[in-house]
């Protein structure tokens, strides 16, 4: 097979079979089907870049689009914690209803900033994926399986013993290798379509499976990472999690079909289905949130105190939850106009309180956090 291949493992009662994927790049046999979803992937990312110059602030745009790709990358692992829950307890609000997992979220957030702001001054590079994984797992789920370390024994995924496996990647001597003929690849200036490349190294990471945790997750954010690195996106847009936790069955089907049924060119296929949907749906999204501020801001400027308002209206793009004390760090207002400025925004309809309490009492900006769920 052009992928990789099956090698049998111990002996007796042992023995079971890892895939050991060959070494990158393979031959790629580009029908018309191929073609027609790589041109159509490469047009909607385009979109995406140009729509984003109507956000208010593209920068928060980003902010939350990590948060939520951060929230569904990990409950695609089995995370429990939300979208809500994430931003909650990034802005430190206090809710008994945020889940005690949600801090692998927030790892997940961390790593994604973190390796954006090192491709600055770091190649994309097994150095800087084992940098990532060491952020990704430390004081959560996982803590305990070698962060920011490649494995040194054999995993598998899928079922209670390797024998019961679904899939077994290759054994920990070969992991090394591999992965320096990745990164070879992630560098390497042959004329492969970046889309095509980029499918290619989630693929082959995935195979490799270098770490005793955290894999999938990591193999996401390369995505991005590769695709800010190569220049394709000015600004990390594209998420693909929220796609593949709608498909995700096919997902694995595929995956498993390109290392299995030597099947490259239809994971490939899926993978560029993939980026053409989630560029669309970012790229409308970017004009939703253009014309929900451009609505709000003519409420706004109406009423009295539209300074103020406007300033406090702006700052919901950045954290659209918030409570009384930070409307008063944000506008400057002190109580009661603080609480009078809020209840100007409720019969708005732009913030709604969702607590219920008569103290500490929580807002949301939920037509534009509705755009991101």
């Amino acid at each position: 097979m052009r992928t990789g291949k099956f090698t049998k493992q111990l002996t007796g009662n042992l023995e079971y079979k890892a895939f050991i994927p060959n070494e990158l790049p393979f031959e790629i046999k580009i029908d018309s089907d191929l073609q027609d979803l790589l041109s159509k992937a490469n047009i909607a990312i385009g979109r995406l870049d140009g729509n984003t110059s109507l956000i208010p602030d593209v920068d928060f745009f980003i902010k939350m689009y990590i948060t939520k790709e951060a929230s569904l990358s990990s409950q695609i692992e089995g995370t429990m914690a939300t979208f809500i829950d994430a931003i909650k307890a990034n802005l430190k609000i206090q809710d008994p209803e945020i889940r005690n997992d949600v801090d692998e979220i927030i790892n997940y957030i961390s790593a994604m900033n973190y390796g954006l702001k090192r491709l600055s001054t770091l190649p994309l590079s097994l150095r800087l994926i084992k940098e990532i994984h060491e952020k990704l797992l430390k004081g959560v789920r996982g803590k305990n399986k070698t962060p920011g370390e490649f494995r040194r024994t054999q995993n598998w995924i899928g079922g209670r013993t390797i024998q019961t496996a679904s899939f077994v990647p290759p054994p920990h001597h070969e992991v090394l290798r591999l992965l320096n003929n990745l990164e070879k690849f992630m560098h390497d200036k042959s004329p492969i379509p970046v889309l095509i490349k980029v499918g290619l190294i989630h693929a082959q990471f995935e195979a490799i499976h270098p770490f005793l945790d955290g894999n999938g997750r990591v193999g996401r954010l390369l995505i991005t990472f590769y695709l800010c690195h190569e220049g394709i996106l000015k600004k990390p847009l594209l998420y693909l999690s929220e796609y593949i936790m709608e498909h995700r069955y096919e997902y694995y089907e595929k995956l498993n079909a390109a290392h299995g049924k030597d099947d490259i060119e239809g994971w490939l296929k899926y993978f560029l289905d993939g980026v053409a949907v989630t560029s669309e749906k970012a790229a409308k999204t970017a004009i939703k949130i253009h014309n929900l501020r451009e609505n709000d801001l003519e409420k706004v400027s109406k009423i009295r105190s539209s300074e103020k308002g406007i300033k406090l209206l702006n700052s919901l793009y950045k954290n659209p939850i918030l409570q009384i004390k930070d409307v008063e760090k944000i506008t400057g207002l002190k109580n009661p106009n603080a609480i009078t400025m809020v209840s100007k925004f409720e019969s708005l309809g732009i913030l709604k309180e969702t607590t219920g309490q008569k103290r500490n009492k929580v807002y949301e900006y939920r037509n534009y956090i509705k755009l991101f769920e």
